[in-house]
């Protein structure tokens, strides 16, 4: 991961960037009449960035741009990190300055934060030089007094986070069991100060947790269940806010099965679990003074003659029955468990991240995260407003009564599918069925793992919902 400084002046590395209006003086950057006239023409030909190599050195000059709203500004911003960090990496370039001309402070966080995370590499199982010394891009500096150290220190946690569950999400099964899972976030928590207890299958039995265990039935691998909890003293809750995160370490659709295709990116069904267990991490090592806990549900899914099949009846944590009528809708079943044993802890609000639902992406496509749920209209709000500050924008679905009609089971008390229509609603009601606490539910299944990079977000796991849950949590 690229260090992040901070410096009062200019001092010199292997090239400068400057982000400065159409029509700031350039001069005053120490740039020659000719070096002016080059990038104002530049700019004319609507040219977003000019790089050149002069007495200087290497200068790379990027034209701001203002949106009609701040927040797609700051995407910009963030775009223009990236698109930036890729010119210095062919460049080969390894400590990079970078001055904003207005010395705006949001603006300078967003580049930064955007030339950070495209930075990210999973090369882990790729054959390495020997002895081969650090190359690439090592160090950002900012230049000015307009951003603070407290600032640059929560980015670079966030940025770290959220490489950590990008690469939970890139690790195949075979390395990243739910016992394996279990142990990153036992290994977190001692790294940043919050407790962590995991249940394993004896103590799921015990709990009677129905549809983990139902979903493991077809395993080798044991489940897990783990509880986490980052209680700040003075903390500004009471009661704490809840995270759930879904943890199906590789999805086969069980004897639903899936295609040979389908299962091609399945090891990422445990994006929701990365993303709260990253985001568990970057709140307590930022020290935020919120009350925060997190439940994660792991297993996978799979075959053997002991697999659960389409027609079971299963009873769930909380007593309530379910006919399974698919089971490669597999990853409510554990979430509803997790729902009911969160309840105990009362929280004030509780938020749940999952690759739920294709329908879900279908709609939207990769573009946002579809939402849904019992929060108030001032706490939608808030996570809306959260959701913008990052670009991880919320598409909130109708909830509406008549979708329960859908999941009613005429054996049980509900279905775990509902019709061919409105999918990622009906899998919503389903959940709404184990909690009773101001809740939303997030379908991360179109951002949550690309087909192809992204600006900023690598192809693979991108960790998104680490950023916007470290976001509402520093509003809250």
């Amino acid at each position: 991961m690229i260090r992040l400084k901070r410096t009062a002046t200019a001092k010199g590395g292997d090239a400068l960037i400057i982000a400065t209006s159409k029509d700031a003086d350039l001069s005053v950057h120490g740039f020659s009449a000719d070096e002016v006239n080059h990038i104002e023409q530049s700019f004319r030909k609507e040219k977003k960035q000019v790089l050149f190599t002069g007495p200087h050195g290497t200068l790379l000059v990027l034209l701001k741009e203002e949106k009609n709203e701040q927040h797609l500004t700051l995407e910009y911003a963030r775009r223009a990190g990236a698109s930036a960090a890729g010119l210095c990496s062919d460049h080969k370039l390894s400590e990079v300055e970078f001055l904003d001309a207005d010395s705006d402070e949001q603006w300078s966080l967003a580049f930064a934060e955007g030339f950070l995370l495209s930075a990210y590499k999973f090369d882990k199982y790729k054959k390495k030089e020997k002895n081969a010394k650090e190359s690439g891009l090592q160090v950002l500096t900012i230049v000015g007094s307009h951003v603070s150290d407290k600032q640059l220190q929560h980015l670079e946690i966030v940025v770290h986070a959220t490489f950590t569950a990008r690469n939970w999400v890139n690790e195949p099964v075979n390395t990243l069991s739910a016992t394996t899972l279990a142990t990153e976030f036992r290994r977190l928590g001692k790294d940043a100060g919050f407790k962590v207890e995991v249940l394993n299958k004896s103590k799921i039995t015990a709990l009677k947790m129905g549809g983990l265990l139902a979903v493991n039935a077809g395993s080798d691998e044991p489940p897990t269940f783990t509880i986490m909890e980052y209680k700040p003293a003075g903390a500004k809750n009471k009661k704490p806010v809840m995270l759930v995160g879904k943890g199906v370490v590789y999805d086969t659709g069980g004897n639903n099965l899936k295609t040979g295709a389908g299962m091609e990116t399945m090891k990422c069904d445990m994006a929701g679990a990365a993303a709260v267990g990253a985001a568990m991490w970057a709140i307590a090592k930022a020290k935020l003074p919120v009350h925060v806990m997190a439940v994660v549900p792991a297993t996978d899914n799979r075959i053997n003659g002991s697999a659960y099949v389409a027609g079971d009846v299963i009873t769930m944590y909380n007593g309530l029955t379910v006919e399974v009528l698919n089971t490669d809708a597999e990853g409510r079943l554990i979430l509803a468990d997790a729902l009911s044993y969160a309840e105990r802890f009362k929280p004030e609000l509780v938020l749940d991240f999952a690759t739920l639902t294709g329908a879900a992406m279908a709609a939207i496509g990769q573009y946002g995260v579809v939402c849904m749920g019992t929060a108030s209209e001032t706490q939608k709000q808030k996570l809306r407003e959260a959701g913008n500050a990052v670009y991880e924008r919320l598409a909130e679905f109708p909830f509406w009564e008549e979708y329960d009609e859908l999941i009613k089971s005429d054996i049980a008390e509900i279905k775990n599918i509902g019709g061919p229509y409105g999918g990622a609603i009906t899998a919503g009601k389903f959940l709404s069925r184990f909690v009773s606490a101001p809740w939303m539910h997030f379908d991360i299944a179109g951002p949550a793992f690309l087909a192809a990079k992204e600006t900023y977000k690598p192809k693979g796991g991108t960790g998104v919902g680490v950023r916007f849950l470290f976001e509402f949590i520093s509003r809250y």
